[in-house]
């Protein structure tokens, strides 16, 4: 079975490892969180301090800003639809081309009949 992908905040991380790091077992929240992602926020935490616990900011996706949050003011709701349908313009742009081009080759292919 599939595990389900969770994205834990700053406070959680920092809660587990002061809990680890004043003896608690690495191995307590087995079921939920897998002893080596706790054993990778100990390490995190001891060479970067509370910023190493922070999350990364992945290139590419401007959507996941708005998608992995629970709620959303209304300016962060208009800005997640103005993205949207900036994706789904690109979409279809990129069918338009595709068309033309399809056009453009059925109407050489014509021509030579």
């Amino acid at each position: 079975m599939a595990r389900k992908y969770t994205i834990r905040s700053k406070e959680e991380k920092l809660a587990i490892v002061k809990e680890v790091l004043a003896g608690k077992s690495v191995r307590a929240w087995e079921p939920d969180i897998h002893h080596k992602r706790v054993e990778d926020w100990v390490k995190k935490y001891r060479a970067g301090g509370e910023t190493g616990l922070e999350p990364k900011k992945l290139p590419g996706n401007p959507l996941s800003r708005y998608e992995r949050r629970k709620e959303l003011t209304y300016t962060e709701q208009l800005q997640y639809q103005i993205e949207l349908l900036k994706r789904e313009l690109a979409v279809k742009e990129a069918e338009v081309i595709r068309l033309k081009q399809h056009n453009a080759r059925k109407e050489g292919d014509a021509q030579r009949k």
